[in-house]
């Protein structure tokens, strides 16, 4: 049992930590608008008539690194301004000339790997025993999964059937392919109950069922377990786990299910006092709980509400990088000074609607040395709320931090759902990319003809994985099937013909290739063109901008794009914002300034309409139309938007086709 004590390991050290484990560093995204013909200072706006401010230069002053805040005022923005700062400079990504077209990317260099083990595809049951360890052990889990599945099947009479069903399932699980694993460990359960390393079967169950949100099915399971084995093991996993029950209402079945679970009464606890869940009628309960599983008083005692106000005080925490005035950081940074600039003008569009909000705006500087000082400062911990930052090690920081002083914080442009997994005060604006996958799913199952079935391809890197992987589990939650699950990637040749090598596209429902790479456009409408399939096809709305794809390509055929920032440019909000923000800043906006106005614009709304702890109205809320994009959303407890528009090019005009309704 060794191997198997080995396995249990890394489901309690990495499997349950695969949620909140950091993702690459988010890259500077690219400049959308050229570059200002004056000087920008974002971070200090405009004086109100009659007042006494510091003077610009003195935004951050050179005996500190942390810049003093400015209140921005519902006045007219300065007219010179600087711009901020973004990525690191190992990081960022200097930006294309206007109007060049970028280049292939070389093809990344990769290690070679480990030697594959000999004779895959054995008849030899033992030989295909030993490869499927050695392939695990070696991270390639789509070839132990070829190796180990046919081992699995009663009617093989294997006589190491179980444990290689309980290595496929484990293979799976590090996969993320949770229904595959469920199905193996299921299979196991039922015709090898009296296999000795059952419990080790049950504890993964348990986990495979949290990872698919089945928190009542995972309990169940867990609780099968021999009350004196894995103990801290399984308390470990539900601690790490139950934090992520978004609904109240389903925290309480659970509650009512296994009233004498003390780790699931603990998490419950903490959602009431930390987690912005509490109300005056929960008192007797927590009360109740606090008594019976003797919870520390102290720690589980809920803050005072904040009395609504009348305006309400934003930190801005961004990378204006004041230090570094050279053009080519200006001109890599300007998303920055976009994002804030939109910033501004929704702080006037409130004022003048009668919700005013106050802007104190920071430097974060290229890296996290400057925000840990910033972080520090007193008047930081009497904000409102927080926007920013951008990158995603400054966001961990922030997000710890707003939870201690339960302060609502709002990363403006990341898709990474893992940084809001476990934590009530952070939230993206943007979807995430599981989101998005779920959306699209659902949009597909409800929209498109013929049969309901799919083959999506996803890109190498972790976040199209992602989405693969959560299109899959919506696609066939709803009744469809994905007959193909495929990962390629778009870099190299050999790659992309492997992805859609066997495929009869002509026989399939709908194709989804999650790909960004200026190749996977091309090589996937030549394949189409090659097979004469005219199925619907499912991306990214990036191949709009990609210069190998000609609109006409696209015309020609039944393509949606996942659009996050689909803008209709008929809309009068739209228009308007246009033309305030051309007046005031002599340049068109960028989608990081209509970003910047939106989050702006609906997160103070919020504010003046449900006070500081607006977690739980946000909650029972459901998506509401944006003032500029399509709609934003956080029912049920999400804390990224979850409304995720689907575009269509049909006649040159992107056409809006909307899966979420909106009020």
């Amino acid at each position: 049992m060794r191997h198997f004590s080995y396995l249990r390991l890394w489901l309690v050290s990495v499997g349950l930590a695969s949620g909140l484990a950091a993702l690459a560093q988010q890259p500077a995204p690219r400049s959308t608008t050229p570059p200002p013909t004056t000087t920008r200072k974002p971070a200090v706006p405009a004086p109100a008539p009659g007042s006494v401010v510091r003077p610009a230069t003195s935004a951050k002053p050179p005996t500190t690194p942390a810049a003093k805040p400015v209140p921005a005022t519902g006045s007219k923005p300065a007219t010179t301004t600087k711009p901020g700062a973004t990525a690191p400079a190992t990081t960022a990504k200097p930006a294309a000339a206007p109007g060049a077209t970028p280049g292939p990317k070389p093809a990344p260099v990769r290690p070679a790997g480990p030697p594959l083990p000999p004779n895959l595809g054995s008849q030899d049951p033992n030989t295909r025993y030993r490869n499927g360890k050695t392939l695990l052990d070696q991270a390639r889990y789509d070839l132990a999964l070829t190796e180990l599945e046919p081992l699995t099947a009663p009617a093989r009479r294997f006589a190491k059937a179980p444990e290689a069903a309980y290595l496929y399932a484990v293979a799976a699980s590090r996969a993320q392919r949770w229904a595959e694993a469920e199905q193996m460990l299921n299979l196991l359960r039922t015709e090898y109950a009296q296999w000795p390393g059952l419990p080790d079967a049950l504890f993964l169950q348990g986990q495979v069922s949290f990872e698919q949100g089945d928190f009542d099915n995972a309990l169940r399971v867990l609780a099968q377990l021999p009350p004196d084995r894995l103990v801290a093991e399984r308390d470990n996993m539900k601690a790490a786990y139950l934090p992520r029950v978004k609904d109240k209402t389903a925290f309480q079945s659970l509650l009512r299910t296994y009233p004498q679970d003390a780790v699931l009464a603990r998490a419950y606890a903490d959602k009431l006092a930390n987690g912005g869940w509490y109300q005056d009628a929960d008192r007797a309960q927590l009360d109740q709980l606090i008594a019976q599983f003797q919870l520390d008083r102290a720690r589980y005692t809920p803050r005072p509400r904040p009395a609504r106000k009348a305006s309400y005080n934003i930190g801005v925490l961004l990378p204006f990088e004041f230090d570094d005035p050279s053009w080519e950081t200006r001109r890599k940074n300007q998303f920055v000074t976009d994002l804030y600039a939109g910033l501004r003008l929704a702080q006037d569009s409130l004022q003048r609607e009668g919700r005013p909000v106050q802007l104190f705006a920071y430097d974060t500087g290229a890296d996290t040395t400057q925000l840990k000082q910033l972080l520090a400062l007193p008047e930081l911990a009497g904000m409102d709320l927080i926007i920013g930052p951008v990158y995603k090690s400054g966001s961990k920081l922030v997000a710890r931090w707003a939870q201690q002083r339960q302060i609502a914080c709002v990363n403006p442009l990341s898709q990474d759902g893992t940084l809001v997994l476990d934590n009530a005060w952070h939230y993206l604006f943007e979807p995430s990319t599981t989101t998005q996958a779920r959306q699209a799913a659902e949009f597909a199952f409800q929209r498109l003809g013929g049969p309901h079935t799919a083959v999506v391809l996803y890109e190498d890197t972790r976040d199209e994985a992602a989405f693969g992987q959560a299109y899959k589990q919506a696609y066939e939650a709803l009744g469809g099937k994905v007959l193909q699950l495929r990962r390629l990637n778009s870099d190299v040749d050999e790659s992309l013909a492997a992805g859609f090598a066997g495929l009869d596209l002509k026989t399939v429902g709908h194709l989804v290739v999650a790909s960004d790479g200026k190749k996977a456009g091309p090589y996937t409408l030549s394949v189409l063109k090659a097979q004469d399939a005219r199925l619907p096809l499912v991306t990214y709305a990036s191949w709009l901008d990609n210069p190998r794809v000609s609109l006409g390509q696209l015309d020609a055929r039944e393509v949606y794009f996942v659009h996050p920032k689909y803008l209709d440019k008929t809309n009068p909000g739209v228009q308007r914002f246009r033309q305030l923000y051309l007046q005031r800043q002599n340049l068109p906006p960028s989608v990081f300034a209509f970003t910047g106005f939106e989050l702006l614009y609906y997160f103070g709304n919020v504010l003046h309409q449900h006070g500081a702890a607006f977690q739980q109205p946000l909650a029972n809320s459901g998506p509401v139309s944006g003032a500029l994009f399509q709609g934003i959303g956080y029912p049920g407890g999400a804390h990224d938007n979850q409304y995720v528009p689907l575009t269509k090019l049909e006649r040159l005009e992107v056409e809006v086709l909307n899966p979420v309704g909106i009020r």
